[in-house]
């Protein structure tokens, strides 16, 4: 089974990894090369330097996907110019290299969508890592052939709205992501835990869910080959 965005791998099925320059995937998983827009919640550039890497990256790496990318207002109250510099400046890298994207959006997700709809067309497909708003956004989301990542967070019972927006994603956009680090991946559920709970807030059969996760995850990835 796929874990369609996590920062370290756990010896479980096909990661699509969202990995530091220097880490190697294991055949199968797909990297994500990008900065983080917590790297500029101080106010910082990304620098001429860093996007040149970042494109000698990409073109070393064909299969390769741009992200995680995006603003962010967890640790900000406005988001710094530098940090939405960044996060347009990537975007056009992603185009110029037709690559699919995973996104960051946290407390700005309608921000993040503005930025990603001149691109239309011309990114091959966006993953909305981490989304938690409500379902009003998801009309604008699938125009951008855009898939959403349900997380960890599924498994709480008590966390009423995430479960009413996780039961209205389509089923053409719908993944499942543990968002593991090496710090929390001991602690993080297993992504087949994951998508069992999906499945039950969505009144899925697991063995159809798991089938149609496989799916999504690669037509997430394999618009751009």
């Amino acid at each position: 089974m796929t874990d369609a965005h996590c920062h370290t791998v756990r010896g479980e099925g096909r990661a699509f990894l969202a990995s530091p320059f220097d880490a190697a995937p294991r055949e199968g998983d797909v990297a994500f090369f990008g900065f983080h827009p917590w790297d500029f919640a101080d106010g910082g550039e990304l620098g001429a330097d860093a996007l040149a890497e970042l494109g000698r990256k990409l073109a070393a790496n064909p299969g390769a996907g741009v992200g995680e990318i995006g603003l962010d207002r967890l640790k900000v109250k406005t988001v710094p110019d530098g940090m939405r510099r960044a996060f347009r400046e990537q975007l056009a890298l992603a185009a110029e290299f037709g690559r699919p994207v995973v996104l960051h959006g946290a407390k700005c997700w309608g921000e993040t969508l503005r930025e990603c709809r001149p691109y239309e067309g011309r990114i091959p497909a966006f993953l909305f890592h981490g989304f938690s708003r409500s379902g009003g956004l998801l009309p604008d989301i699938a125009k951008l052939n855009g898939f959403i990542s349900v997380g960890p967070a599924i498994m709480n019972r008590h966390a009423v709205n995430y479960r009413e927006l996780v039961k209205a994603i389509p089923e053409d956009m719908i993944l499942v992501e543990s968002d593991a680090t090496a710090a929390t991946a001991a602690e993080t559920p297993a992504i087949e835990d994951i998508a069992r709970a999906t499945a039950d807030a969505r009144g899925a059969f697991m063995e159809d869910f798991a089938e149609t996760l496989e799916r999504n995850a690669e037509r997430f990835v394999g618009l751009h080959r």
